[in-house]
Parts: C-alpha cells; structure tokens; sequence
C-alpha cells in the first residue's frame, strides 16, 4: 500500500505541472488584466510601469515559471485586485466551501442509497418508478434554476429561510443560523449527486442481487435483511465507492455557481470575482486547490477499492 501511495504520488507531480501550464497558457488568452485598470483617469504610462512591475511585459513562459519558483518556495503570489497573499485569501474562504461540500455530500449519500436499495429490492413496482423518476429530475434540473426556485418559495414568499450569505448581519451567527444559511444550498447540491447517484447504486445493488451466492444465502435462511445489507451490499460498494470518488471533483466545481447564487463565502464567490477582475494569481491558486483535490480523490478512491473488498491488490 506504501509503495502504491508513493508511486501515486510521483505520477501526480507532473501532471499538476502539466495541468498548471495548460491552465496559465488559457488566462493568458484571455487577456491582460491591465485592461481592467485602463480610463480616462489612468494614463497610459502609468499602465505600463505596472506592466512591468508586475512581470507581464515578458513572454509567456517565463511568467510561468517566474510563477512556478514562487510556487516551490511557499509563495503563491499577491491578489492583483486587493494586495492580499493568494494562500491567506484561499485559506479565508476554503472553510465555508468545505464545510457546504461535506454537508451536502453527507446528505446526499443518505438520500441515495438507501432510495437505490430499495428501488433495486422493489425492481418494478409504483416505489421503484417513483424512486426514478426522482434521480431523473434531481440530475436533470439545472442547479441554478433549482436555487431560484427555492429561493422564490421559501424566502420571497414564506420568509422561512435567508437566501444569502453565512450568517446574518449584525449577530454573531452561531450553529443555527449557520444552518438555516445552509438548508437551500445543500438541497440544490445534495439533490443534483442524489439524482445520479441513485441510478449507480440501483444497477449496482440490481447485478449483485442476480448472482448465485446471493440465491444461495437466500436459501439457507439467513433472513432478507442480512442478504441485502451484509451480502449484496458489501459487494455493491465498489462501484459506489467509485461514483463517490467522481462525485467529489463535481461537488467543487458545482460549488462555484451555488455559492455565488446564494452568496456563500466560499471559494466559489473568491473564483468568480477574480476571474471577472483577470486577478491571475488568485485564478492559479484555485485551479492547483482543484487539482489537487481531483487528484487527491482519485488516490482515496483506489485505496477505499482495497479497504472495501480485499480482493483487491494495489500493486
């Protein structure tokens, strides 16, 4: 298992170089982030000395790498727009952002699979289709769409729940307003992975159920309740584990939107004022965090494959 983490490890080092020049090669396309700054109140001169003062009158690739030695030594670099270290702004904002992504990875796992167990054991009947027709509708509805839509019922017309930020202005926040702050935004996250990941667990639990030790066991009299959640589900978790896995990378992604509709004080709120403002540093520094953590989910969902069937030899 050491040896598969280490080599794992050695693999990633390149492909994060790999994914970071990519990743600066497109914002470079993208513009300059001077142009943001230029007016009638800002001459041209004054421009060009922060061109220079900021290293981007050189060639792309040696932006890179001057960017690339900062990177190795600790540095991320300094906010274009607010003169603040990339690594404390990213910092500030990570808590929030984890903090939504496990609550609604959380709740989304308690909606699926017990939903995709039970639609697998009721193959057929009026529960099953209803069951399906949920995943349908959970993945299908766009994120956005389903925010406004809470948004308008709850809080435009019961004023049940706010409809932005973390805490409430004014008071200390506490662990209940937290959560009220949290309710829509978990829905909207934890209903979108719910609806794809019940049809998984549905097949998975459905071609585990068919098998002939499953019959057998089913024959001895061990009781419903042991076959399906000792037997079929302990074979089941494997593909589960991996659209989990693949869940993760989504989950931070999907974050960017919810968090902006909803005002969350996350990195998806940092992500996308930078990229309106071309602050490059900052953009860098969250497209290596979502590199890392893809990579990172990739590498706990392998070693998860041999903690949950020993079969498995990670060589």
């Amino acid at each position: 298992m050491g040896k598969y983490i280490i080599k794992r490890i050695l693999i990633a080092i390149p492909v994060l170089i790999g994914i970071t020049v990519i990743d600066y090669a497109i914002m470079c396309m993208a513009g300059s982030p001077l142009e943001m700054l230029q007016g009638p109140r800002v001459s041209e001169a004054a421009v060009e000395a922060r061109k220079i003062a900021l290293g981007l009158d050189k060639p792309f690739y040696i932006q890179y790498f001057v960017w690339l030695g900062q990177l190795l030594h600790g540095n991320m670099g300094y906010s274009i727009k607010s003169y603040q270290p990339v690594s404390d702004m990213i910092g500030s904002h990570l808590g929030p952002t984890l903090l939504l992504m496990g609550v609604s990875l959380l709740v989304s796992l308690l909606m699926a699979v017990p939903a995709g167990i039970y639609s697998a054991v009721h193959q057929y009947s009026k529960g099953d289709y209803a069951v399906v027709t949920f995943s349908f509708l959970g993945s299908s509805i766009p994120g956005f769409f389903l925010s406004l839509l809470l948004i308008y019922v709850f809080t435009v017309k019961l004023g049940w729940l706010p409809s932005s930020g973390m805490t409430t202005l004014g008071t200390e926040g506490g662990f209940s307003d937290v959560a009220r702050h949290m309710v829509m935004p978990v829905i909207v996250l934890a209903t979108s992975m719910a609806g794809s990941n019940i049809r998984y667990i549905r097949s998975a639990v459905l071609e585990i159920l068919q098998q002939d030790y499953l019959r057998t066991a089913r024959a001895k009299g061990i009781g419903r309740f042991k076959v399906i959640n000792k037997h079929a589900l302990r074979n089941a978790l494997v593909p589960i584990v991996t659209v989990i896995g693949m869940e993760i990378p989504v989950l931070f992604g999907g974050a960017v939107i919810i968090e902006q509709v909803f005002s969350w004080p996350g990195l998806g709120l940092m992500t996308m004022s930078a990229i309106t403002s071309r602050d490059y540093p900052v953009i860098m520094g969250v497209c290596l965090l979502s590199a890392v953590v893809v990579l990172v989910a990739n590498l706990v969902t392998d070693i998860m494959y041999a903690l949950v069937d020993p079969t498995i030899q990670l060589d």
